[in-house]
């Protein structure tokens, strides 16, 4: 039976990875649901052990260094083992850097902490195990990895840290036997973006991109999942984003033209 660690499962993109993970392998997995929420983790544990898959619930906030540490502790002490980490959790930002107050940064800090250093604290905790199962760790990062979007200055920063971390991580590891898989989710049909921070470190409560040709999670998940099964390095999920990555390279211009496309007018740039 395989043991799975999932960050940030209690909605969106982390619950639909555990349910169908429940659903593909059944009694031959065991998921290990992490998040803030842990009435909602409940009832996804739930959803999951309705297929056969045994589930452990540990509430867990990733911005705490000792919460991530003990969320491993936890899976071992319960499954004996880790054969994948699923790094998921994360939280959104949308402001223009200069409607920030000197007074505010420090959501940027945070957000960082979020984003980058809970992934951090859990692979680094987790890793000892993974290298005895031989395992694999996943990262979900954002096209906002691999291009910077305006308007989101610091969650761009936190997912080029993702990647930069990731990337130098899956070569160190190549030799154990440890897959590293950097997800790069495009827009996807979830709530994230409405109670990510705006620029006064509140939830920003709407998207300041256009949704209209959002990914179902449902894709977005399988997909991810499809990419950890056969140890690829990345999984970057739409063509536009392939488009991009290529197009940065050869006009840079373009592509930050691409990306003020995708804002809503009312957030765009002066």
């Amino acid at each position: 039976m395989k043991t799975i660690v999932i960050t940030g499962a209690s909605d969106g993109i982390g619950a639909e990875m555990v349910r169908q993970l429940a659903q593909t392998h059944r009694t031959g997995v065991a998921l290990v649901l992490a998040a803030r929420n842990e009435a909602l983790l409940a009832e996804v544990a739930a959803q999951c052990a309705a297929h056969g898959a045994q589930t452990l619930v540990v509430k867990t906030d990733v911005s705490q260094e000792a919460q991530c540490r003990q969320l491993i502790t936890a899976a071992v002490d319960r499954f004996g083992r880790i054969d994948a980490l699923i790094n998921n959790a994360g939280r959104s930002a949308q402001a223009l850097f200069e409607d920030v107050k000197a007074e505010d940064l420090g959501w940027y800090e945070q957000l960082m902490r979020i984003n980058l250093w809970g992934s951090v604290w859990c692979t680094h905790a987790a890793l000892p195990y993974l290298k005895q199962s031989r395992g694999a760790i996943v990262a979900v990062s954002s096209l906002a990895g691999l291009v910077g979007v305006p308007g989101r200055t610091a969650y761009s920063a936190t997912k080029f840290a993702m990647t930069g971390f990731f990337e130098a991580l899956r070569a160190e590891l190549k030799g154990a036997g440890v897959s590293v898989t950097t997800a790069y989710p495009g827009v996807v049909a979830t709530l994230t973006r409405h109670r990510g921070f705006n620029a006064a470190g509140a939830p920003a409560g709407a998207s300041g991109l256009k949704e209209d040709q959002a990914m179902r999670v449902e894709e977005c998940a399988g997909l991810i999942l499809q990419g950890m099964a056969r140890r690829d390095r990345e999984v970057v999920m739409t063509a536009k984003g392939r488009l991009g990555r290529w197009l940065k390279l050869v006009a840079p211009a373009r592509v930050e033209s691409m990306a003020l496309a995708a804002l809503k007018d009312g957030v765009k740039p002066n």
